[in-house]
């Protein structure tokens, strides 16, 4: 039997999930049209997060965690980049890998180094991104490899 506590914690956890998958599309969305990062906040924030359209509804999610990875990522995106590339294969840098999966880091490397959320629940979270950016493909694997070392180099004590 599900609790109400239960339910909530379970529809916390979807919002997050919802959060983390936007400030991915979010990254990928300013890094391919050159847009700032208000700007495209603000279109994810009034246009996308919980909205109603003819055709489609767009599922809610946690702002405060969409706003701090998407902002996170791009004030320190120097950092994350560095942390990321010293976890990619040598002679492979971020800026060589899939524009999704760029965005991908530098949203979990954001949530890596900014919020108190288990590494592995991160290493989780976005690996299922992963998987849904990329249904058929290797990247997943290669997903959690990355954020495996990328966690294990920023929260050492946490494995």
């Amino acid at each position: 039997m599900t609790t109400a506590k239960d339910q909530r914690a379970q529809e916390k956890r979807a919002l997050r999930s919802a959060a983390r998958f936007y400030a991915v599309q979010a990254l990928f969305q300013m890094e391919s049209s050159g847009q700032t990062v208000d700007k495209i906040r603000a279109e994810f924030e009034n246009y996308r997060i919980g909205a109603e359209g003819e055709d489609e509804t767009w599922v809610e999610a946690d702002v405060s965690l969409f706003r701090t990875l998407v902002d996170k990522a791009v004030d320190q995106q120097g950092t994350i980049d560095q942390l990321t590339d010293r976890a990619l294969v040598a002679k492979w840098p971020i800026a060589r890998i899939d524009p999704t999966l760029r965005a991908l880091f530098r949203a979990a490397g954001a949530e890596l180094v900014e919020t108190e959320t288990p590494p592995r629940v991160i290493i989780t979270e976005f690996v299922q991104i992963a998987q849904a950016f990329f249904p058929e493909g290797k990247e997943s694997k290669f997903v959690n490899a990355v954020l495996d070392h990328m966690a294990r180099e920023v929260r050492p004590e946490a494995f």
